[in-house]
């Protein structure tokens, strides 16, 4: 075994490794929320598409941790081995691999492509071998590309449509507000960004538990979208990426259809908050606005991370008797705090009035920072950096 001293790797928006301690961290503070919100029992088995990070990471936690769930997780992250550290969503895993055979819970994680079928087979292979019926199908899929059966490889790109674009951002390197502009998307790109961040493999899951029996009565089944305010839209929501989840809000009313009909069940979208991840950190404007809202948010005491909100979308509207409580295109807003017209409002005046001299006055850019830091398991209070630790976690 190797025990290392692990010194961060990050270079704006680019983290190349990991620290295992504070990953695990990370982790258990996330399963005391759990534990501590939700009531310990009311699911058998959850399966999260996307499970090792992020709003998937606190989903299978939730429902693991604090719905008592046999819990199926499916990722794709980079093994540690004897002397290589892995990726942080392998030691997220790892960790709640460990608290859950130390509480006598279910936890298990296929580690490979979730596009693909062979992952797909694995997965009800071992849905069937050692879980039976499935209750929650969470999609939290953030893939750049997919490739598909017969080796069409699709890759999801992130620009406006119909016409360039030019946004307000912040150089997470420097600090610096500066702007960016972005040609529009081709066709292809449009069609492709859909292929990946589309609705389809969220069907083809479902139609796979499905056609194997999977399904459990009023089953029900959830995937993850983010609208955003106004500065952003142009290149997010009304751009490339907001197309292909138009695409997956419409396959979750096709779906929501059947399966309220067939099983008593449901498919919707759940808007979730903005919060730092190394997927929205490469989103033009974005970085930007998370600093100013959090700024606003922690003000007001309205500040969520990802596991305060799945804790909400567990207890208040998926693990319950009624149905979900939606806007009117059907979607659950998990985003309400942050959309509010007085949030906005003063998010929109910082906005305005921001220049490079005033990042340190108007944003909360520290607490951005430490958070894209955290995800990585750095900057986690408790964590003896300097100390050498074992790099190589298995899952077990």
């Amino acid at each position: 075994m190797s025990a290392q001293v692990v010194k961060p790797r990050i270079r704006g928006f680019i983290a190349t490794n990991a620290h295992p301690d504070g990953c695990a961290a990370n982790v258990r503070a996330q399963v005391e929320v759990a534990q501590a919100s939700l009531p310990g029992t009311g699911i058998d088995n959850v399966l999260v598409i996307g499970s090792s990070t992020g709003y998937g990471l606190s989903s299978a936690i939730c429902g693991c941790f604090g719905y008592g769930a046999s819990t199926l997780g499916v990722c794709f992250e980079r093994p540690s081995t004897e002397d290589k550290g892995a990726s942080a969503g392998w030691y997220n895993v790892a960790e709640a691999h460990r608290l859950a055979r130390e509480q006598g819970r279910s936890f298990e994680t296929i580690n490979g492509d979730a596009f693909s079928e062979e992952i797909k087979q694995q997965a009800v292979d071992a849905l069937k071998a050692r879980f039976g019926k499935i209750d929650l199908l969470v999609y939290s899929l953030a893939a750049p590309r997919r490739q598909g059966a017969d080796g069409t490889v699709w890759n999801s790109v992130l620009k406006p449509i119909g016409s360039s674009h030019s946004a307000k951002t912040i150089n997470l390197r420097s600090g610096a507000i500066e702007e960016r502009t972005f040609d529009q998307a081709t066709d292809q790109e449009i069609a492709d960004t859909l292929m990946v961040m589309g609705g389809e493999d969220w069907a083809d899951w479902v139609e796979t538990l499905r056609d194997n029996d999977l399904l459990a009565d009023s089953f029900r089944t959830v995937a993850y979208s983010y609208i955003g305010p106004q500065a952003t839209q142009a290149i997010y929501r009304f751009g490339t990426i907001g197309h292909a989840k138009e695409h997956l809000e419409a396959t979750a009313q096709t779906l929501n259809e059947r399966l309220s009909a067939d099983l008593r069940g449901g498919a919707w979208v759940s808007v979730n908050k903005a919060v730092v991840t190394q997927a929205s950190a490469a989103i033009p404007g974005v970085p930007l606005y998370i600093g100013i809202l959090f700024k606003v948010m922690k003000e007001r005491g309205l500040h969520e991370g990802t596991i305060e909100q799945i804790v909400r979308l567990y207890r208040d509207h998926l693990i319950s008797d009624g149905v979900p409580a939606t806007d009117d295109g059907g979607r659950i807003r998990l985003d309400d705090l942050e959309m509010t017209p007085e949030v906005q409002a003063t998010v929109d005046g910082i906005w305005n009035e921001v220049t490079t001299e005033r990042v340190g006055e108007l944003l909360d850019y520290e607490g951005y920072q430490r958070d894209f830091r955290q995800i990585f398991g750095f900057d986690v209070n408790g964590i003896d950096y300097d100390a050498p630790t074992e790099v190589h976690r298995e899952l077990s």
